[in-house]
């Protein structure tokens, strides 16, 4: 099988998030996308992160019923912080008749020369690419062969904003999914 994996901190997951699966899921030929959350990004403070199965369930209730995609916590069980190699040295060993293709953003390709072993990630997987606002070719990156960029239309729509606008009470409706709302009003998260 040829999975996708969206990693992410899906905090929380939003209707942009969904979109950029949907497209991934129709074009580019993936039998699977797999939602893989990150418990702690290298890159980010945690400051802000709800609880990792918090989040869990917030996008098990995105994608209910959606059978092309599934939500992992395969890096819940990893070394922190989550590092993508790590993750995906993990899935080859674990499955190793499937093939893994990391799904990242256009300014995470811009930093993708930084990440660890990044040479390896590109050396055992295709790197999928949707481009962001501002986005820019990567001089270092430019044109390899394993990296394979989309134009997936997009939500300018972020999961701080939507913290942003819960802490300032305002409506999140139809910028999450209506079961991700109502879950996150009930338990009061990001207050």
């Amino acid at each position: 099988m040829k999975i996708g994996l969206f990693f992410g901190s899906f905090n929380p997951v939003h209707t942009g998030h969904l979109l950029i699966a949907n497209y991934f899921s129709q074009f580019a030929s993936f039998n699977k996308i797999w939602f893989v959350i990150t418990p702690q990004n290298p890159f980010k403070a945690n400051d802000e992160l709800l609880d990792e199965n918090q989040r869990l369930t917030l996008l098990k209730l995105a994608i209910d019923g959606d059978t092309r995609f599934e939500a992992s916590n395969i890096e819940f069980k990893l070394e922190r912080p989550s590092y993508t190699v790590n993750t995906l040295k993990y899935l080859r060993s674990q499955y190793p008749n499937d093939t893994f293709c990391p799904i990242i953003g256009g300014d995470n390709l811009q930093s993708f020369h930084l990440w660890k072993e990044y040479k390896d990630i590109l050396e055992n997987h295709e790197v999928y690419v949707y481009r962001r606002a501002g986005f820019h070719e990567n001089p270092i990156l430019a044109n390899h062969p394993r990296i394979k960029i989309f134009e997936v239309p997009l939500l300018n729509i972020s999961s701080t904003y939507i913290r942003e606008m819960i802490q300032a009470g305002k409506s999140i409706k139809y910028l999450v999914p209506e079961e991700v709302e109502s879950y996150i009003t009930q338990h009061l998260l990001y207050q």
